[in-house]
């Protein structure tokens, strides 16, 4: 297993950059902001300061098990800058809101039929929205088949150029949310605030100034969900931060305190609270939504450990648990010639399962995660390359396996607590659909003509 986690320590969150140069349009003219506005610029801006580095943020370089560290993501306008957080915790006052109990123990065909799906394993992508601002042409709308789920990012700090200020009125994912459903595909939002002053800063949990509007925004997101899309959707909640809280506290929750909003004054104070008032406000102001917290292969090399922790924070109120294998190209990692590829490790798995990394040693791992949170696992920026015996490629036809991988093999993921998988870029430089040959295309529609049934 060693091999494997070394290689899933590696993985990394970067919103590529058809998804940076679109920003939404408002609500109340379908106008946007075109190249060169300030608002575009302060966005493009404060995303790609962020670079690309190795999971800790530090320069190329292997990750071993328990390295501290994870991937770094699309953060807001302040990017790595940032600001020192201020001492104190606990959560803030007011009322308790109106959650109901607990996430259960739904099977996968019940949070398919939720998600308003036929109860099959579930196929998705995303990052994929469009430079021509017509959200109906984003990628996943495309295809000659109708995928289950469509993902976007929602990335920032309310006031500070984040996704609620991309529309007035923080409309974003309501927008996309509406060409998805008239497409017949249910929208997912991957959040993805808590970076938006820098990666990795655990001291903003207690800084008023970043969490007021933080939970401002999360409640946001779940009135334009509920009150006003008032259809299904999937809430995908901040990866890496748990990761990164998992191995800043020992997997003790409890030692990092938070602020919480308002509604969720009857949790605890800390990181275990945060997730647990996000899911809280799902339930209060869009029941209809499935949200879902991320477990990262590298906040710890044992599965049971790191669901123990999610389910501390939330993990056991939610519905289901997303995770991710590589967000980008094996090739890409191997030509070394893009900086956003630039750590090393083996990133091609054996397909044939012998030798190490490969499939069976990740779905072992997710089986053992599934059994101990009981919540179905949701695949999520698996990359588009195609299998190829050279190492390596070109920007935009880097080779990769995991589409070829999963379609021949849907039942071994359904297997392990598998809900679905959906693919997207999580790099500049990315094989895409349009550069693969027709590959995910032609995966998509062989499979919805037989389509692997869900528990």
């Amino acid at each position: 297993m060693d091999s494997f986690v070394a290689a899933a320590l590696s993985s990394r969150i970067m919103a590529p950059l058809r998804h940076l140069t679109s920003p939404a349009p408002r609500r109340s003219s379908g106008l946007v902001p075109r190249p060169g506005s300030a608002l575009l610029g302060a966005l493009l801006g404060g995303l790609l300061t962020l670079g690309c580095g190795s999971s800790d943020g530090s320069s190329a370089g292997d990750e071993g098990p328990g390295a501290s560290g994870g991937r770094r993501g699309t953060g807001g306008p302040d990017g790595d800058g940032g600001r020192s957080g201020a001492d104190g915790g606990g959560s803030s006052s007011g009322g308790s809101g109106g959650a109901r109990p607990g996430g259960g123990d739904s099977s996968a065909a019940d949070i398919a039929r939720r998600l308003g799906r036929e109860p099959n394993f579930l196929i998705g992508m995303g990052n994929d929205l469009p430079e021509s601002y017509d959200w109906s042409e984003a990628g996943v709308h495309t295809l000659p088949a109708t995928l289950d789920l469509h993902y976007i990012y929602l990335v920032g700090l309310m006031g500070e150029g984040g996704w609620t200020d991309w529309n007035e009125g923080g409309w974003f994912p309501y927008i996309i949310g509406e060409v998805d459903v008239e497409h017949g595909v249910t929208p997912m939002s991957t959040v993805y605030g808590m970076a938006a002053w820098g990666e990795n800063r655990l001291d903003v949990l207690t800084e008023p100034d970043f969490m007021g509007p933080y939970w401002d925004a999360a409640k946001l997101l779940f009135q334009r969900l509920g009150e006003d899309l008032g259809a299904p959707a999937l809430v995908h909640v901040e990866p890496d931060v748990w990761g990164f809280a998992q191995q800043a506290t020992g997997g003790d929750p409890s030692k990092q305190a938070a602020l919480l909003h308002e509604e969720c004054s009857d949790l605890p104070g800390d990181v275990s609270g945060v997730g647990r008032c996000w899911v809280k406000l799902a339930r209060t102001y869009a029941p209809q939504v499935v949200i879902g917290l991320h477990a990262s292969l590298w906040a710890d090399p044992d599965p049971v450990a790191v669901g123990e922790f999610l389910n501390a924070c939330g993990g056991a109120e939610s519905d289901i648990v997303v995770i991710d294998m590589l967000d980008r190209d094996a090739g890409c990692f191997e030509a070394g010639e893009l900086p956003e590829c630039q750590r090393g490790g083996k990133f091609y798995w054996d397909e044939t399962n012998q030798t190490s990394p490969n499939f069976h040693e990740h779905l072992d791992w997710v089986g053992r995660l599934f059994d101990e949170m009981k919540k179905p696992v949701l695949w999520w920026q698996l990359p588009f390359g195609v299998p190829s015996d050279t190492p390596g490629g070109e920007p935009g036809r880097y080779r990769d396996n995991r589409v070829k991988y999963l379609f021949e093999n849907v039942q071994e993921f359904v297997d392990v607590g598998g809900l679905g998988a959906c693919f997207g870029t999580g790099a500049a430089g990315q094989t895409y659909i349009t550069t693969d040959g027709g590959q995910f295309e032609d995966a998509v529609v062989r499979y919805y003509a037989n389509p692997v049934p869900l528990p």
